[in-house]
This record gives C-alpha cells, sequence and structure tokens, in this order.
C-alpha cells in the first residue's frame, strides 16, 4: 500500500467479456463545456458530461469565478447549466485537485480576462509542469508568479496582447490555454502547432460562435483568433471518451471469446490512434453507426478477441493517443513479437512518469521492457502473460486501469496498491467491468 493508505482492487482472469457498454462523457469536451459556457453571454446547457472529480474541479473554479454552474436531473440524466458572466477575482485559490487540464485551460482562460487568482492543486499535480503553459502566456503580457514553473502559482491582472507562437511540441492544452487567453487580447494571437493535436478547442469555440481562422503550416496547422470576443451560449451534447472506452476496448481486445459494444464514443481522427493500432495489431475492431453529435463525430465500436502481434507505432500518431499508451503496454504484452512506441516523452510528465510506472508493472508482472527518454519497446508473450503483481500506480488513474485490465487476461491476478484516483476520470470503472462479466473486487 502507498503513504495514503489507498483501497487496493484486484483483477482476475477466467471470464469472457460480453455486451454493451457506455463509456463516461469525454473528458476534454467536459471541461471545455463548462469553461466555454462560463465565458459565455447566455445559458449554455451540457448533457453527457464527464462527473469525475477533474471536471467537477471546473465546474468548482468557473462558480469562484463568478458564472452560475448548475446541474438538474431529469428523467433522460443529468444536465448542467452554465450561466456565464463577467469573471470576477476569486477570493481563494482555485483547487484542480489533480486535473492538469482544468488547470492549464483556466488559467489562459484567467489571463484574458484579467483576474486575479492563486492556483493550486494536489499532490500529484503539483510535481507537473505548468511553465510550458506560462511561458506563452507571459510573452503575451501575463503576469505568473510560480517556484519553478510548477504549483502553487499566481496570477495578477494584466492587459495581454496577441502573439505568434511555435509550439516546440504539439500539446493540445497548451495551444487551448494561449487560444484562450487570446480571447481577452488586444489584437491577433496565432498558434503554430508542429503536428496536429486535439482540435476540440477549435470545434468548440466555433460552436460558441468565435471566428477562427485555420490554415496547414507544414504537417501542422496555424491556428489564429482575434481579440475582443464574446462567446456566445451554446448547447452540448457530451460524447463518450476514448481514452476511457479504451480500457474496454483493449479488455475485450485480449481475454478469449470476448465481443463488447462500446456505445456512442467519440471518433474524431485526432483522438481515435489507439483504435488505428489496435487493428494494426490484428484487433477485430470495428466503427458502428457513425454519425455527427456536436460537430464531432461518434460511433459504437465493437471490439471481439483475436490473436495480436507486435508492431512499430507511427511518432506522429502519439499526440492522437498520448493518454492510451499505459494500456497499449499492456496490450502489447499480449502479442507476438515486441512493439515499439517512439515519440512518448510526454509521458515523463503526465500524473506519473508513466513511461517508468508502465515499465516497473509490466516486469513486475513477467512482461520484459526497453525504454529511452521518449521510446518504451514491449516483448509480447503471445497471450501468455503471467501476471501476478502488486503495482503501485503512484496516484495515476489510467496506470491503475490499465493494469487492471492485464489482470482479466493474465495467469495470475493483478492487484494495484490504490483505486481511488480512477474517480477522477471514470467513476464507474470497476462496475462497468464486472457488468461485462469481468472478475474484479
Amino acid at each position: 500500500m502507498n503513504a495514503r493508505a489507498g483501497i487496493s482492487l484486484t483483477a482476475r482472469s477466467g471470464q469472457a467479456l460480453k455486451g454493451c457498454a457506455l463509456a463516461p462523457g469525454d473528458k476534454s469536451i467536459s471541461h471545455r463545456a463548462i469553461l466555454f459556457g462560463a465565458l459565455a453571454e447566455g445559458e449554455s446547457v451540457a448533457t453527457g458530461l464527464l462527473e469525475g472529480d477533474d471536471v467537477l474541479r471546473t465546474a468548482a473554479a468557473m462558480r469562484a469565478l463568478g458564472a452560475a454552474v448548475e446541474r438538474d436531473l431529469t428523467h433522460k440524466g443529468p444536465v448542467w447549466r452554465i450561466e456565464g458572466a463577467p469573471w470576477k477575482s476569486p477570493l481563494r485559490a482555485l483547487y484542480f485537485g489533480n486535473s492538469g487540464t482544468g488547470c492549464r485551460l483556466v488559467l489562459g482562460a484567467a489571463a484574458g480576462q484579467r483576474v486575479e487568482a492563486a492556483f493550486d492543486g494536489d499532490e500529484s499535480l503539483r510535481k507537473r509542469p505548468m511553465r510550458r503553459v506560462a511561458e506563452p502566456l507571459a510573452a503575451m503580457g501575463a503576469v505568473i508568479a510560480a517556484r519553478d514553473g510548477k504549483l502553487p502559482l499566481s496570477l495578477t491582472a494584466a492587459r495581454l496582447s496577441g502573439v505568434e507562437y511555435a509550439l516546440p511540441v504539439a500539446s493540445a492544452q497548451v495551444k487551448s490555454a494561449v487560444l484562450l487567453a487570446g480571447l481577452g487580447a488586444a489584437g491577433t494571437t496565432s498558434i503554430i502547432e508542429p503536428e496536429r493535436s486535439r482540435d476540440h478547442t477549435e470545434r468548440m469555440l466555433a460552436a460558441f460562435g468565435a471566428r477562427l481562422t485555420i490554415s496547414g503550416e507544414g504537417f501542422g496547422r496555424r491556428i489564429s483568433i482575434a481579440g475582443g470576443q464574446r462567446l456566445k451560449a451554446a448547447t452540448v451534447d457530451v460524447p463518450g471518451d476514448p481514452s476511457s472506452a479504451a480500457f474496454i476496448a483493449a479488455a475485450a481486445a485480449i481475454a478469449p471469446g470476448s465481443d463488447v459494444t462500446i456505445r456512442n464514443v467519440l471518433v474524431n481522427p485526432l483522438r481515435a490512434g489507439f483504435y488505428e493500432t489496435l487493428r494494426d495489431m490484428g484487433a477485430d475492431v470495428a466503427y458502428l453507426d457513425k454519425r455527427d453529435a456536436g460537430g464531432e463525430p461518434v460511433a459504437d465500436i465493437r471490439v471481439r478477441h483475436a490473436a495480436l502481434k507486435g508492431v512499430a507505432v507511427p511518432a506522429a500518431r502519439a499526440p492522437s493517443m498520448i493518454d492510451e499508451y499505459p494500456v497499449l503496454s499492456v496490450v502489447a504484452a499480449f502479442a507476438k513479437g515486441d512493439t515499439y512506441m517512439p515519440g512518448v516523452e510526454e509521458l515523463r510528465v503526465k500524473e506519473s512518469d508513466r513511461l517508468d510506472a508502465i515499465e516497473a508493472g509490466l516486469n513486475l508482472n513477467g512482461v520484459k521492457t526497453e525504454s529511452g527518454p521518449d521510446w518504451l519497446r514491449v516483448f509480447g508473450r503471445d497471450g501468455d502473460v503471467e501476471g501476478g503483481g502488486f503495482v503501485r500506480t503512484h496516484l495515476d488513474h489510467r496506470i491503475a486501469m490499465s493494469f487492471l485490465v492485464m489482470g482479466l487476461a493474465s495467469a495470475k491476478a493483478v492487484t494495484i496498491d490504490d483505486a481511488t484516483m480512477i474517480a477522477t476520470s471514470y467513476p464507474a470503472f470497476a462496475d462497468t467491468m464486472r457488468a461485462l462479466g469481468a472478475d474484479m473486487g
């Protein structure tokens, strides 16, 4: 057990997974729905919102900044109503728990709204870098004070001017923070990304009435936004999160006899790299009933167990699946041959050093690995994974769920030291898996 005396959880093999499941609402879109609604004129409505701890922290921050955020329970499920208002400086520090997305996006938006605020988070978030967001904001005129570029930090009200900023590494969070700051800046703000990253911010800005220009720039894009714009209220129907659905899909791919359909999942091409990689490995993955919901592509995803082979994952695919590498590494352990994953340096600065955590967990369960600063190689065991390990999660929800997935197909049960952090992104994970037949408890 870790120092927090968390709640351990064990997963055991022996059961095929069968049936249909709903993934929780997409976390990225949920954060933005509340944040954009708080910036907009009028009342915005969001359905299907992820009600995990991370998103609830963003909702609390919006209330502290002056927006009215209410949850109504209807016969069709929860409906969130967000009434935008001019932002005010909060009385207390904005606390984001474990949510790097919420913290970075709100920092950019708050800088553009010229408020003074302190930002803080839990032990894990305090270790994660904020400098990569603070630096471009400072170039716009934001006054941000932080020790060693990490939380806690303070933002002082200042007038911002638009800039042209070339991202050193593709990052949807940095891009989004700068674009949100640009809403309140004088002049035009332009972001140049070296390769395409998640575009939920651009899609949702347009849905809320903002004017953007987007053009190709080498392998990436240039996104520009004029300052002085005020968003207009909108309705957002949040689709299922492909990163959360990935754990169900991975379990179905590796557990013999499994056949699972995950309903209403976001299949935006900039978020679908994991499913492309599963197909490359020989997994039986099909998109059913493809459709559009609120400007985003959605489908039901059916996954059936199949023999898997190791592959070299293109580095250019990393931005579209950065959160799925932990569970992809577990899938790779069951494949025939090795799987090579380059371009994953961002895993070093997630909720934990995910590369170290992945390797430690795999090695503990009898799977060999190699790694470097920005790459990982997993030597697959062709379905014969020993398991039996007690895995340290390092307060990382994705590490926790990934190794529970491993336990559903390994020879021996796998136990994680702390399941409490799973609630940050997927509160119903264990219940969902049990409903499909998983032995988890």
